[in-house]
C-alpha cells in the first residue's frame, strides 16, 4: 500500500534544518481521512454512527459503549492496562487509540481486521467486551429504540437498519477523529518556530536510533510500508535477552499468531501510531509500561538492542509529545430513548 492511497501530504526533506529520513520523508497528517468508495461520508451518516458509538444498549448488559474504551474525550482510550468490559471482565490487551484510527492500514492489535467497518463488529460480540450473543441480536436491540430507524433512513434510506450499515456508520464517525496541526506538523509545513531545541533534538535521535525504521509515515504506524494492504506488521520483542521482556511478560501473547493460527506470525503485531502517544498511556500490547520514557527505554532495547542515554530518551519523549495534535471539538449525542419501557433485559 503506497502512501499516496491515503491522500498523505509529504514534506520535501530539504527543508532548511530539517532532519531528514534518507529515502522517507517526513510527512504532515492529512487534514481528512482516505474515504472508501462505498461508504461515502454524509452528515447524516456521521451523526448516526457518532450516536452509536456513544450508546451503551449496543451491549449484553447497556452499560458498555465504543467511547467507554475508546474515550474521544480522553486519547482515544482508556488509560487503563486492558479494558473493562460487561460484568467488569478484562481481555489481555490494550485499546488502541481511536483518533486517527482511520490511518491504519488494518485494525486491531493483530490486524485481524481490514478496515474500520469490519472492526466495528468485533467488540459487539466479543465476550468480555459488549457481549452480544449475535450481531442479529445487536439489530434487534437497535431497532427496538424508535429512534433509530429514522436516523438509519436519513443516512442509507428505507428499511436500512442492518449490522452492516451499523459498521458503516460508527465507521463514518470514525474518520472525522484525526488531530491534525500538531507542532511537528507546522514544523514540516514551514513553521520554523513550531519545535523546541529540545524536540529538534529528539527528532534527530529519534532518526539516528532507527525508529523511523517502523514507525513511518503520517500517522508514525508504517502504513505507507503496508504490505498487501494489511498494515505493517513486526516482530516484536525482536531482542529477548534483556530484562524487560520477563518484567513486562510480553512473551505471554503470541500477537497476530494467535489471530491467523501460522507460526511465522508469532510475536507479529501491527505497528501502532505514535500520534498522540504522550496521551495514550500505558503502553503496549498488555498496557504493562506506565510511562512513555520507560516505553523508549524498552524499545530501543527490544527492537534496536540500544541502551540510550538519559538526555536521548528525554529528548525522545520531548518530540513525541510534538505529535500530539489539535482535537476537533466533540459533543455528546442525544440518544434515543425508549418511552415506557427498556431493552436492557
Amino acid at each position: 500500500m503506497k502512501a499516496k492511497s491515503f491522500g498523505y501530504i509529504v514534506i520535501a526533506s530539504s527543508l532548511a534544518g530539517l532532519p531528514t529520513l534518507g529515502q522517507a520523508e517526513w510527512q504532515a497528517l492529512p487534514e481528512q481521512a482516505p474515504v472508501p468508495a462505498d461508504n461515502p461520508m454524509s452528515a447524516a451518516k456521521i451523526e448516526l454512527g457518532k450516536t452509536l458509538y456513544f450508546d451503551p444498549r449496543l451491549s449484553s448488559t447497556g452499560t458498555v459503549s465504543c467511547n467507554s474504551c475508546h474515550n474521544v474525550m480522553l486519547g482515544g482510550d482508556d488509560n487503563r492496562d486492558v479494558s473493562m468490559g460487561v460484568h467488569g471482565k478484562t481481555g489481555n490487551r490494550n485499546a488502541p487509540t481511536v483518533w486517527n484510527s482511520a490511518f491504519n492500514a488494518s485494525q486491531f492489535w493483530d490486524g485481524r481486521a481490514a478496515d474500520l467497518e469490519e472492526q466495528a463488529k468485533g467488540p459487539v460480540t466479543n465476550p468480555v467486551e459488549m457481549a452480544m450473543k449475535d450481531l442479529d441480536t445487536a439489530i434487534e436491540a437497535i431497532r427496538a429504540i424508535p429512534g433509530y430507524e429514522p436516523m438509519f433512513t436519513q443516512a442509507f434510506g428505507p428499511d436500512s437498519v442492518s449490522e452492516d450499515n451499523m459498521a458503516r456508520a460508527i465507521a463514518a464517525y470514525e474518520r472525522t477523529l484525526i488531530t491534525p496541526n500538531s507542532p511537528y506538523d507546522r514544523y514540516v509545513k514551514g513553521d520554523r518556530e513550531a519545535l523546541t531545541a529540545q524536540q529538534l533534538r529528539g527528532m534527530e535521535a529519534f532518526k539516528q536510533a532507527g525508529c523511523v525504521s517502523c514507525h513511518s509515515g503520517p500517522a508514525f504506524n508504517g502504513a505507507d510500508l503496508a504490505r498487501d494492504g494489511g498494515g505493517l506488521f513486526m516482530k516484536f520483542p525482536l531482542f529477548t535477552d534483556n530484562p524487560y521482556v520477563e518484567r513486562y511478560d510480553f512473551m505471554a501473547d503470541q500477537g497476530r499468531a494467535e489471530a491467523t493460527g501460522k507460526a511465522a506470525d508469532e510475536y507479529m503485531w501491527k505497528v501502532p501510531t505514535l500520534r498522540n502517544v504522550a496521551l495514550t498511556a500505558p503502553y503496549f500490547h498488555n498496557g504493562s509500561v506506565k510511562t512513555l520514557d520507560e516505553a523508549v527505554r524498552v524499545m530501543a532495547k527490544t527492537q534496536l538492542n540500544q541502551e540510550l542515554s538519559e538526555q536521548q530518551v528525554e529528548d525522545i519523549v520531548a518530540f513525541l509529545g510534538a505529535l500530539t495534535g489539535e482535537f476537533p471539538e466533540q459533543s455528546l449525542p442525544r440518544l434515543p430513548g425508549t418511552p415506557g419501557f427498556t431493552i436492557i433485559q
